[in-house]
């Protein structure tokens, strides 16, 4: 697993000349370093005196950040192994009619699964913003930097997943499933305040 991983190999992994780790798994690190982030905030602020009114959203906010950080170290590999399918399926022969159709069929099927993955991703980055807006506005003053640092980073990640499922969704030929995989990123976007401007493109 990536996450089993140095961050120093991570990152030289990432700068290298290869297909994958790539982009999807970059903004589902992004996404776990806002989570965490927010898991830090909410531990600051549980035995605060200042926070006691709001104990029980802090302590549910906890459990749903940890939650979400394993989600999206998971995302990572998932990443990783969705596009590493694309590679093979376009690494298929394509000698005869026959083959050239089962290469084509494989391509939109590995694709499909390339495009779901950052779905999932835009969900949960999704989640970790509502709940780095929630924590930043009931959390102890002193973890206000990290408050909004999880807000910001979870925000630039959920940008970054709408991004890779719109870039894959574009060479998919099934319109239905571009057009509803595009409608549930526009609602992700759109619950989370960032509507105008933020629309895919079918």
């Amino acid at each position: 697993m990536i996450a089993d991983e140095p961050v120093g190999e991570f990152l030289e992994a990432l700068a290298a000349a290869s297909a994958t780790p790539g982009g999807g798994s970059a903004t589902a690190l992004i996404a776990a370093v806002a989570a965490a982030l927010v898991s830090m905030v909410c531990r600051l602020s549980l035995d605060r005196k200042e926070t006691v009114a709001v104990r029980g959203e802090m302590a549910a906010a906890f459990e749903s950040a940890q939650g979400l950080r394993q989600r999206l170290i998971g995302l990572m590999d998932e990443d990783v192994g969705a596009f590493d399918a694309v590679m093979r399926a376009y690494a298929l022969p394509k000698n005869g009619e026959a083959e050239r159709a089962a290469r084509s069929q494989a391509i939109q099927a590995a694709l499909r699964t390339a495009t779901l993955a950052p779905l999932a991703c835009a969900h949960a980055c999704g989640e970790v913003l509502e709940l780095a807006r929630s924590v930043a506005g009931m959390g102890h003053s002193n973890a206000a930097g990290e408050a909004g640092v999880a807000a910001l980073t979870a925000h630039a990640a959920l940008h970054c997943a709408a991004l890779n499922v719109r870039i894959n969704a574009g060479s998919i030929r099934d319109a239905g499933f571009v057009q509803s995989t595009l409608a549930e990123l526009d609602q992700i976007v759109r619950r989370c305040g960032e509507g105008e401007g933020s629309h895919g493109h079918s």
